[in-house]
């Protein structure tokens, strides 16, 4: 019976027991740092295309490029990346500018096309990079679990031996497995995460968005006033303790229920629960005075002020092609606050 219930063991580590173990892996079901670069490689050839059609420029095609380019930025801004590639931090810079040129309107589409083609080419050879690890990782385990599996189907004198030794390595595979999905999980959150604010990132803000499906939510942009003269004066490392402090203050004044996100730079944005145009700008107005009671200093500002914000927001239905109306709308209103002088906010009614 002993030998018996030892040879079902065995049968059933062979067979079953090493492909769950390769699946384990795998981390089959899990997003790998391979299809990371593969999906902000697909958003970079969207925009692309979007640059290359008959009309890139129109609102629409704009508003849907730049969403592109932010999402890419976001697939690529992972620490992994920055560490092993070098490769990663040009090509983020490049869209990053871009971007910004885009909406500004001062490079061409064909310019504007070229220009993606060194942060895709980057993005590809992390691909092929993450494939070939990954590989290389699944064959060395798939060849020792192999040759041990011999081990065990021929050495029936040590039948008791082998069977408990490769029970006592299915159970570290597993172990090493779980520890493995926390790991995937726990980078996956840094990797919607901005690590200077330690707040979400552009990425985290579209799939907060889609998770709040029908809801009524108020989007607000805020924008630092003369930031890079802020930088330029008390230098950077001063500049990033003021972000923090934004990131803080926009934590205390909204609440808990308020979900806040860095979207580069110096700009920032809240997503929150709003039944109504009235309590949104009373969330602006509370921005507002809240930063006026923090007493922030700007030494260089233009208009010998603290410092002060700009801020645009919109209440809209959260659904997926609402959204990009939505940021868009919030974005029109805070570059018109800047064009009326800045320190202020406005709230659009066409969210």
């Amino acid at each position: 019976m002993s030998f018996m219930a030892l040879m079902v063991v065995i049968v059933y580590e062979a067979r079953w027991v090493y492909p769950e173990i390769q699946a384990y892996f795998s981390q089959t079901g899990n997003l790998t740092g391979q299809q990371l670069a593969t999906r902000s490689r697909g958003y970079l050839q969207g925009a692309q295309q979007q640059l290359l059609g008959e009309q890139p420029f129109e609102a629409d095609s704009i508003q849907t490029i730049r969403i592109n380019l932010d999402l890419a930025y976001g697939l690529l801004d992972v620490e992994v990346y920055r560490q092993n590639y070098s490769c990663t931090a040009p090509s983020l810079q490049t869209i990053n500018a871009l971007s910004d040129r885009i909406y500004r309107g001062t490079v061409t589409s064909v310019d504007a096309a070229s220009e993606l083609l060194e942060p895709i080419d980057c993005l590809t050879r992390i691909e092929m990079s993450q494939l070939d690890l990954r590989g290389m990782a699944i064959n060395a385990f798939s060849e020792s679990t192999r040759r041990h599996n011999q081990v065990v189907t021929y050495s029936s004198m040590v039948i008791f031996a082998l069977g408990l030794l490769f029970w006592v390595m299915h159970e570290r595979q597993l172990r090493r497995a779980e520890r493995a999905t926390e790991q995937t999980l726990a980078w996956m959150e840094r990797a919607m995460r901005d690590p200077l604010t330690g707040i979400g990132n552009r990425s985290a803000l579209q799939q907060e968005v889609m998770a709040k499906e029908g809801t009524s939510l108020a989007l607000i942009l805020v924008d630092i006033d003369f930031f890079k003269q802020y930088n330029d004066s008390m230098g950077h490392p001063e500049g990033d303790q003021l972000l923090r402090c934004l990131a803080s203050l926009l934590k205390d004044v909204l609440g808990e229920q308020a979900t806040l996100y860095r979207l580069g730079g110096d700009e920032f944005a809240a997503l929150l629960p709003c039944q109504n145009d009235s309590l949104l700008g009373d969330y602006c107005d509370r921005l507002t005075s809240g930063l006026r009671g923090a007493d922030l200093q700007h030494p260089a500002h233009p208009d010998n002020k603290g410092v002060t914000l700009s801020i645009g927001a919109v209440r809209f239905d959260a659904r997926e092609d609402a959204f990009p109306l939505a940021y868009s709308e919030a974005d029109k209103a805070l570059y018109r606050v800047k064009s009326a002088g800045r320190d202020g906010y406005e709230v659009s009614l066409k969210g």
